[in-house]
């Protein structure tokens, strides 16, 4: 239920995103974000918000622990929609994070995966990958890397 205490407070966070999914592209694009994240539910839960300045928008998320199941579901919302997205869930082990869910793109099934890894009191790193044939190959699209502010 404290997988996610590492992420409580405020960060500075360099992403790193795929322009074109699915497509063989290898065209990246760079931009800076800040994030807060704080508990909820005495730490069965948190919330957080991400502002990308030079995108002019925000994200948010939504992490809850169910307690029989003993795994996380994460919620993502973008202020470009104002849609709270299908979620991911999952556990954490040996230090590594790896939520799973069902998404679309383009009208089309996905899977998504997001992964946290190198998790430090300092740093922290999420990535997302999506896949177009139900989980046999995936495409890495999102890269953040988090420092402590």
């Amino acid at each position: 239920m404290n997988d996610f205490d590492f992420l409580i407070g405020s960060w500075n966070v360099v992403n790193r995103r795929l322009t074109t999914l699915f497509t063989g592209s290898d065209d990246w694009e760079d931009f800076p974000g800040t994030s807060t994240c704080q508990h909820i539910f005495g730490g069965s839960g948190n919330t957080e918000e991400i502002i990308f300045p030079t995108l002019g928008s925000r994200g948010f998320t939504l992490r809850l622990f169910d307690v029989e199941r003993e795994e996380w579901s994460i919620y993502w919302a973008s202020s470009r929609t104002g849609l709270l997205y299908p979620p991911v869930v999952g556990t954490f082990s040996d230090g590594r994070g790896d939520f799973y869910g069902d998404d679309t793109h383009d009208g089309k099934p996905i899977k998504a995966h997001f992964i946290w890894s190198d998790i430090t009191p300092t740093s922290a790193r999420w990535e997302q990958e999506f896949s177009a044939d139900g989980g046999q190959t995936w495409e890495p699209n999102w890269t953040m890397e988090l420092t402590r502010a």
